[in-house]
């Protein structure tokens, strides 16, 4: 894990099951906060997962970079790990790929397919696993940031979500996306010099075709999870 330092502006993490993507606390809650596992200052989350979920944050202190990355203008795919129940078929693939109404409101075109178990540390606390239906993963790939849209579009498609992860950020320069390698639970990293390269150019681009983030007032744009 990298040590901390007041020049650190932007880094990964990998967020654990159980912790609140903010540095406070809720009064009363269960989950943890991003205080128990990074001793940076004045860093914030370009977008959320919720505290059930696991995976990639990218947290800065650059807030024109937050903006630019939670924006509906532009649509950065993300990448969800997802567990289920049941076993996916064509249909249901095709009904996530072509989006669902979730709460009266149209999911936007998404990328879904079957994918292999994948190598993972165990969820602690472990997922609730019934041994009469067969459980099985997909990757999922979202454009938006609606909240807890993940589980609601498997739900929706009769393919509850028992662990989810974000896997993956498409920065959308053509270059390898953002991703969870080389991190474990609870670990976080200063970003390269060359992603801090890459994502300083995404300040100097014009808005592309995106898509619609849905953050609205709960301030969730570029979440998903």
């Amino acid at each position: 894990m990298a040590r901390a330092s007041g020049l650190l502006s932007t880094l990964l993490f990998h967020k654990p099951y159980g912790v609140l993507s903010q540095f406070t606390p809720e009064p009363g809650s269960r989950w943890g906060c991003l205080a128990d596992h990074i001793p940076v200052p004045d860093v914030y989350a370009a977008g959320r997962l919720d505290a059930d979920s696991e995976g990639l944050l990218l947290l800065t202190a650059n807030g024109r970079l937050q903006q630019r990355l939670t924006d509906p203008a532009w649509g950065h795919w993300r990448r969800y790990w997802v567990q289920v129940e049941g076993i996916a078929s064509p249909e249901q693939l095709a009904q996530l790929e072509q989006g669902l109404v979730i709460q009266g409101q149209r999911t936007l075109p998404a990328r879904a397919s079957c994918i292999a178990e994948p190598s993972l540390p165990p969820r602690d606390p472990p997922i609730r696993e019934r041994k009469a239906i067969p459980t099985s993963w997909l990757a999922i790939e979202l454009r938006e940031g609606r909240n807890r849209q993940v589980r609601r579009m498997t739900a929706a498609v009769g393919l509850p979500t028992l662990r989810l992860l974000r896997v993956a950020i498409d920065l959308m320069d053509g270059e390898p996306q953002l991703s969870l390698e080389g991190l474990e639970p609870g670990q976080w990293r200063a970003v390269s010099p060359q992603e801090e390269r890459r994502l300083q150019a995404l300040l100097r681009r014009s808005p592309g075709r995106g898509g619609r983030a849905g953050g609205g007032k709960s301030g969730q744009g570029g979440g998903g999870g």
